[in-house]
Formats: C-alpha cells, sequence, structure tokens
C-alpha cells in the first residue's frame, strides 16, 4: 500500500481534532478572559456618572436691564440705574439718605418677566415696512414694486444703524393678513382673509433682506380665537410674529370706520397666551406681539397686560401728523401707560400734509421716552 495514501485518512481526522479543540479554547475565552479585558465591572456600572448635558444657552439678564435703562434715558448716576439692576420694586428711592428726600421711581423701564434666550428685544432695532400687497393705500407694500419696497426698506435700515450705532438693525415686512372692511361679507364679520399666497410673498421678500415677518390682524366683527388659529402654520415660523390692531376690533355690532375700535387687556393676554404655547410646542425662539395704539381708548385695563417670557409685547403709536403732534400723542398715550417696550409709525404721506411737511428725524425718536425700540413706516 502506498504510505501516503494510508497516511491521508490520519492526516485529515487530525485537522478535524485540531479545530475541533481550537473551537473548545475559543469559546472558554468568551466566557472566561474575555470577560475580564473587555466588560465593565458591575460595580463600575454602578458608580459611572452619565455623560455631561450641554445647558441651554441662558439670557444675560444684566445686559437686557441695562439696555432697557438706555432705552428709558435712566443716567447711569441716578439712584434708580443701580436701584433697577437690583431688582428694586419700591415707589421710591432715599436720594439724600433724608426721610424727606426722595425721588419718585420713574415709569420706565417696564418691569416685566424676562424673556426666554432668544429674544429679538432689545437687543435690536426692527424697523418695518406695512402694508397689504393688493391695496396701493393701506401703506408701502402695495405701493410699489418688490424690488423698489425693498431697496427703499434697505435704505431706512442703514438710517437707523447710523442714527445708534450701538443697537443692530432688523428689516420687518408687516403684512396686514386679515382687513377690516367697510362691507358686512358672507358671514357678517366685516373683515377679509388674505390667501396663504400672499404671506407666503411676504416671507419671500423678509427672507431678501435677512428680515422677519408680522401678520397684522385687524378683526372687524371677528375675534382673535376665531382668526389666529387659521394663522398657526406661519406662527410657528421662527421668523413670523403678529400686531394687533384694536382701531378696527369693533363691538356692539358697529362697523369698522364708524367708530376708533378697542381691545381690552384680556384680548392682548389672549393673543400673548396663544402665542406662547405655540412658541413652547415648537421649540421656537420668543415671539413679538405689535399693539397699534393712537388713542387712550384704544387699549383698557394696560396694567393688566402680562408680558410672558414666550412673547414680548410692544405698544406702538401709530398716530398720524405733524411733528409735535406726533410727539404729543406718542407722550400720552404710550409714556404714562408702561406694558413693556415701545414702537412708533412713521407716514410717509399722511406726516407731511401740514407744515412743516417732514417726517420726526430718527434722533428725535431716539429723545423720546422710552426710546422706540420698533419704527414702522406705512
Amino acid at each position: 500500500m502506498n504510505k501516503k495514501r494510508a497516511l491521508l485518512p490520519l492526516t485529515r481526522f487530525g485537522a478535524r481534532v485540531l479545530l475541533a479543540a481550537a473551537g473548545i479554547v475559543a469559546v472558554a475565552a468568551v466566557f472566561f478572559v474575555l470577560p475580564d479585558a473587555s466588560s465593565v465591572p458591575y460595580f463600575s456600572e454602578a458608580t459611572s456618572t452619565p455623560a455631561a448635558v450641554k445647558p441651554l444657552p441662558q439670557l444675560d439678564k444684566v445686559a437686557y436691564d441695562t439696555r432697557l435703562l438706555a432705552l428709558a434715558h435712566v443716567a447711569t448716576s441716578s439712584p434708580w440705574y443701580a436701584a433697577y439692576l437690583q431688582g428694586t420694586t419700591t415707589a421710591s428711592i432715599d436720594s439724600t439718605s433724608s426721610p424727606q428726600a426722595t425721588l419718585p421711581r420713574p415709569l420706565w423701564p417696564a418691569r416685566a418677566a424676562y424673556p426666554n434666550y432668544g429674544a429679538l428685544l432689545p437687543f435690536n432695532r426692527i424697523v418695518a415696512y406695512y402694508g397689504n400687497f393688493y391695496s396701493k393705500q393701506m401703506g408701502i407694500l402695495g405701493e410699489y414694486s418688490e424690488d423698489v419696497v425693498l431697496e427703499k426698506l434697505r435704505a431706512e435700515v442703514a438710517v437707523w444703524e447710523a442714527a445708534d450705532p450701538s443697537t443692530p438693525v432688523i428689516p420687518a415686512i408687516e403684512y396686514i393678513d386679515v382687513t377690516a372692511q367697510g362691507s358686512r361679507g358672507s358671514d357678517g364679520k366685516y373683515r377679509l382673509r388674505m390667501p396663504d399666497s400672499q404671506i407666503d410673498k411676504a416671507i419671500e421678500m423678509a427672507k431678501k433682506v435677512d428680515g422677519i415677518v408680522i401678520l397684522d390682524v385687524q378683526v372687524g366683527l371677528s375675534t382673535l380665537p376665531e382668526e389666529l388659529p387659521l394663522l398657526a402654520t406661519y406662527l410657528a415660523m421662527p421668523q413670523v410674529h403678529l400686531a394687533l390692531d384694536p382701531e378696527f376690533a369693533m363691538h356692539n355690532g358697529t362697523p369698522p370706520g364708524r367708530v376708533i375700535g378697542s381691545m381690552s387687556a384680556e384680548d392682548i393676554n389672549w393673543a400673548a397666551q396663544y402665542l406662547a404655547k405655540i412658541v413652547r410646542d415648537n421649540n421656537v425662539p420668543p415671539k413679538i406681539l405689535v399693539i397699534h395704539r393712537f388713542t387712550e381708548e384704544m387699549v383698557t385695563g394696560y396694567k393688566r397686560i402680562e408680558p410672558l417670557p414666550e412673547v414680548q409685547i410692544v405698544v406702538q403709536m401709530d398716530g398720524w401728523g405733524f411733528a409735535a403732534k406726533k410727539i404729543n400723542t406718542y407722550d400720552t398715550v404710550v409714556y404714562p401707560e408702561p406694558v413693556q417696550f415701545a414702537g412708533l409709525k412713521l407716514f410717509y404721506k399722511n406726516d407731511t400734509k401740514e407744515e412743516p411737511s417732514r417726517l420726526l428725524t430718527p434722533q428725535e425718536i431716539l429723545n423720546l421716552i422710552p426710546s422706540p425700540i420698533f419704527i414702522q413706516y406705512q
């Protein structure tokens, strides 16, 4: 017999034995050796700490309060300057260590809830163009082509950047999405809702100038609970904010335009709480809520208006007239009733109808108490 052939079966058998032995060693290593080398002992598991969670950014409250004091023109040498930064809420402060010598607390800055991180105000000034794309009479947005509107808006932004270099300027498109009407309409509410395509256009315009959008609502004989939910998809976007026009919030069946309408603190608080829920549900930065006002009766119960961490409230004086008249109206309806922030509207046409035929200058506006942080052009 050939010895090579005789040895072949034995060689195959030996190889099988060696493979089997290697498998046993490998299994043993899994159970007895590798655990010691690669696993975490129970003691280590029990005493190990979870990976550190990066803390959320926080509002710089000192910087926030300092800007409010600057807008209110409170001098750094005033006892109220330090008192405000320390959170003093008393009605007066002793200025000379004499019980008889006290200073009344300034009306501004207005104490309100600190906003969540990411709030636009007062770290920026908003400069907005206002109107409706279908109407040349309702504001500059409908008067000119898109290119001309954006060119003019950029120019106004540059003017304000030069007037107050310490405050960045954010451009805005304030679009009247729900407009009050002289006719009752099919449901008798005396208001007309714009198609979504018009809001989309406003959003695209704002994007071209790195700006924000403000949707303006004139309810007529409708209500905020009826109108605002229809805008929920847009209000959930981080760059979209809200404005309310009490002039056209009517009551007792009176159509818009017959008398000046009004909103109560409860109306405004409902809108703020609605926006706050949208902010929380969608994890977006705080919203701005603009309230138009040019008479005392347009907004009632101002002391009950509650700005929220999710919602910053701007009361904007939007009456028209020559410069001195506008300043007087501002001092009558904005200054005496502080809520949180102040705004001012400038009318390219109506403000120049009477002599002296000119708009208020940025410096005149900045000298107001408080300095408006929201400027709107119609």
